[in-house]
C-alpha cells in the first residue's frame, strides 16, 4: 500500500508518497504566498494552502495506481490562527507562528494574568507566536472577524477538514495554542474564557496517530481516489519530524536546524521545566516532549550567505573553516535575527556579531554564524540538563544538517553524539509513517518508527574541540544578558 505524507511549511508544501516499507516513491513541493501586511506581521490565505495541498496530490501520484493509497497524514506548521465562520469559510487570513503584532497581548496574559496560573492551565507560558495571544489581538482589533467565528483551527487541521469535513486537530499541535490542559489532554475552559471563546469553537482532539475520517466523496473524485482512504490526524510539524527520526519513548533526542530550530526531547512522563524556557507539550506518540525552539537557525546561514554575501556556494564559504579553527574563533554571533523564543522569550532580541577586528575575516563571521545558532540550541540544553535530562546523543535533521562543518559543529558544542537519519524527509515523513498507524498497517508509533528509521552516520565530539567550545559557550552566555536592557532601545 501507499501513504502520502504532508509537510505544510510557512513557504511551500512538501508532498511524498511512500510505500509500506518507508521507500520514498515521489516527492514535490508547492509554493504559495507569504504576507507582511505590516513590519513584523505575517500571514497567509488558507485557500492558497487548499490549492497547492490538492493540485500537488493531483501530481504527486501522476503514474502511481491510485487505487493502492491507503492513508494520509498531515504535518504542518505551529500556532497559526485559522478562523471559520458558519458556512465553514475562512474569515480572514491565517497569522502565523512568526508573526510579531501580538507583544501586548503576551504581556497582558504573562503579567496579569500571570506566568504561575498560565503554566498551571496549560504548562506553558505565553509566546509571541502562541495561538491565543492571536486570539485576544483578534478579538480587540477585529471584533466584527472576531463575531463571526464558529471554529478556530490550526494549519495543517483546515487541509485535514478540506480532505475529510471533519474540524479537528492533534495534541501535539494543540499543545502549542496555549488553549490545551496538555497534563489532561482536554481543552482549558478557564483559558478559553480568558480568550472569550467557547469549547463548541474548538475542533475534536485526537492522538496524532487515530484516524479522524475518509475523503468526502467530491475530494474523492477530484484526487482519483478511493472514499476509503483514512486521513489521521497528523501532527505539529516538530513532533512530525521526530516521528521521522524515530523520537519518540523515554529520553529521545531530535535537534531540527530547519527555518527554525529545536531541541526536542521525547518523554514517557508528563513534566513541565519550572522556569517555562523550554515547552511542555503533548508528542505524536501519545505520551509527552520537552522543546526549545530558536526563531533562526537554518535561516541565519542564509541571511548571511544570500542577503549579505550575494552567494549560493556554501560549501565553498565553509571550506576554510578547518579542524583547528574549531573553538578559537575571536567572533561571537547572536541569532536573534526575528527575536527570539526559547529560552529567553524576547521579541526584541536582535541579532548581532561582537568582538571583530582588523583581522577577522569572512571566514570567521561564516563561523561566527554556524556557532552562534549551536551556541543558542546549547541554552535550552541546558536548561534540559538542570532538569536532570541526560542527553549524550541525539538525531539531527533539516537543512543545517547537510552541511558537514555545522555537525561538526553541534556535536562539540554541544558534546554530545549526533545521528543523521538515511531518509531526510521531516516532517511529511512522519506524518505519512501517522498515517501507516492510523489504517492498521502497524499497531503503534514506536512500531513504525522502529519498521522504518534507518540511520546513515554518527558525528562524535572531540574531546579537544569540545573543551575550546565548552570555554567560547561560557562567554557566549554573558552577552545577551549584557544586550538584553539595549535592544527595546533600537526600536
Amino acid at each position: 500500500m501507499l501513504y502520502i505524507g504532508i509537510d505544510l511549511g510557512t513557504s511551500a508544501v512538501k508532498l511524498l508518497l511512500m510505500d509500506q516499507e518507508g521507500r520514498i516513491q515521489n516527492e514535490l513541493s508547492r509554493e504559495y504566498p507569504l504576507e507582511f501586511p505590516r513590519p513584523g506581521w505575517s500571514q497567509q490565505d488558507p485557500e492558497d494552502w487548499k490549492k497547492a495541498v490538492l493540485e500537488g496530490i493531483g501530481a504527486l501520484l501522476a503514474g502511481f495506481d491510485k487505487s493502492r493509497v491507503a492513508g494520509i497524514g498531515a504535518g504542518g506548521q505551529m500556532h497559526g490562527l485559522v478562523v471559520l465562520d458558519e458556512n465553514d469559510r475562512v474569515i480572514r487570513p491565517a497569522i502565523l507562528w512568526n508573526d510579531g503584532r501580538t507583544a501586548r497581548e503576551v504581556d497582558y496574559l504573562n503579567e496579569e494574568i500571570g506566568r504561575e496560573k498560565l503554566s498551571a492551565l496549560t504548562a506553558n507560558i505565553a509566546f509571541a507566536g502562541f495561538t491565543a495571544p492571536k486570539i485576544l489581538w483578534m478579538r480587540k482589533h477585529e471584533p466584527e472577524n472576531f463575531a463571526r467565528i464558529r471554529k478556530i483551527m490550526l494549519p495543517k487541521d483546515y487541509i485535514n477538514y478540506i480532505l475529510t469535513g471533519v474540524h479537528c486537530t492533534d495534541y501535539s499541535d494543540a499543545s502549542g495554542m496555549l488553549l490545551l490542559d496538555v497534563a489532561h489532554k482536554c481543552w482549558s475552559r478557564e483559558m478559553l474564557d480568558i480568550c472569550g471563546i467557547t469549547e463548541a469553537q474548538m475542533p475534536r482532539l485526537f492522538e496524532s496517530y487515530e484516524a479522524v475520517g475518509t475523503l468526502r466523496p467530491e475530494i474523492a473524485a477530484e484526487l482519483g481516489l478511493p472514499e476509503t482512504v483514512v486521513v489521521c490526524a497528523g501532527a505539529g510539524d516538530n513532533a512530525a519530524a521526530a516521528v521521522g527520526t524515530g523520537t519518540v519513548g523515554e529520553g529521545a533526542c531530535n535537534i531540527s536546524l530547519g527555518t527554525s530550530g529545536t531541541l526536542f526531547i521525547s518523554s514517557g512522563r508528563f513534566g513541565v521545566d519550572p522556569h517555562n524556557a523550554l515547552h511542555a507539550f503533548a508528542h505524536a506518540d501519545g505520551r509527552y516532549h520537552l522543546m526549545g525552539c530558536m526563531l533562526s537557525a537554518a535561516s541565519c546561514n542564509k541571511w548571511w550567505m544570500d542577503g549579505i554575501l550575494g552567494s549560493r556556494d556554501y560549501a565553498g564559504a565553509q571550506a576554510a573553516i578547518t579542524d583547528d579553527k574549531l573553538g578559537r574563533n575571536h567572533v561571537y554571533f547572536l541569532p536573534y535575527l526575528m527575536g527570539e523564543r526559547s529560552p529567553i522569550n524576547d521579541t526584541n532580541a536582535r541579532g548581532a556579531f561582537i568582538g571583530m577586528t582588523m583581522d577577522t575575516s569572512r571566514a570567521d563571521l561564516t563561523q561566527a554564524v554556524l556557532e552562534g545558532v549551536a551556541f543558542a540550541i546549547r541554552d535550552s540544553l541546558e536548561v534540559a540538563r538542570s532538569l536532570g535530562l541526560d542527553v549524550r546523543r541525539s538525531m539531527i535533521c533539516g537543512g543545517g544538517a547537510k552541511s558537514p562543518l555545522w555537525k561538526k559543529i553541534m556535536a562539540n558544542v554541544l558534546n554530545v553524539e549526533l545521528t543523521t537519519p538515511v531518509s531526510e524527509q521531516g516532517p511529511g515523513m512522519g506524518a505519512a509513517m501517522l498515517a501507516m498507524v492510523a489504517c492498521g498497517a502497524c499497531p503503534s508509533v514506536e512500531a513504525v518508527c522502529a519498521k522504518l528509521v534507518r540511520t546513515s552516520e554518527t558525528v562524535r565530539p572531540d574531546p579537544e574541540i569540545a573543551a575550546r567550545y565548552e570555554a567560547r559557550y561560557r562567554q557566549f552566555s554573558k552577552l545577551y544578558p549584557a544586550l538584553k536592557d539595549v535592544y527595546p532601545q533600537l526600536l
